[in-house]
């Protein structure tokens, strides 16, 4: 992670206030934009991934397909675009399902306060991981995931059973 990375400081209502560098924001726990990205397949199957183990927070954790945040000036769905190519090796159409205020804590002395914005894509292909970023992935039907969150949430980042829960019963057809 660079340490000129920069995410947009965001009110209560996703108006920008500002920005600030990524980790100094989830230190001091600053309120700011985000997006998560789920992309199911055909069958309809959720790829899920697994953090690297040297990432600066939730390393070694099965999480959705994609999540980050955009730069200042970057309009939020290119953003996610952006980061379903640089840690998954593709690019698929996305929609915006909805968008909801979270704030986590995490190791470290890190915090998660994220207005996030949460996609949906559909693929069909062979994601071909950025090493650094994913350390695995894999295709899982959407009540397979449902039942292991419930039954090993450790496995799984903090945020990823909020999202799952506000997922619609089959998102692939809330399109």
């Amino acid at each position: 992670m660079s340490e000129e990375e920069r995410v947009i400081l965001v009110d209560g209502n996703d108006v920008e206030q500002g920005s600030a560098e990524k980790l100094r924001a989830h230190a001091e726990g600053a309120l700011h934009r985000a997006f998560s990205v789920f992309v199911f397949n055909h069958r309809g199957e959720l790829l899920l991934q697994r953090r690297a183990v040297d990432k600066y927070h939730s390393g070694g954790l099965w999480s959705n397909t994609c999540c980050g945040h955009p730069r200042p000036g970057e309009e939020t769905e290119s953003a996610a675009r952006r980061r379903l190519r640089e840690e998954m090796g593709f690019e698929c159409d996305l929609t915006r399902l909805f968008a909801f205020r979270y704030r986590l804590e995490l190791d470290g002395g890190l915090s998660e306060h994220e207005y996030d914005h949460v996609f949906i894509g559909r693929y069909d292909g062979e994601p071909v991981p950025t090493p650094g970023e994913v350390d695995g992935w894999r295709w899982v039907p959407l009540d397979t995931v449902r039942r292991e969150v419930k039954e090993g949430a450790e496995r799984y980042t903090r945020w990823f059973p909020l999202l799952l829960e506000r997922l619609p019963p089959d998102p692939t057809h809330s399109r």
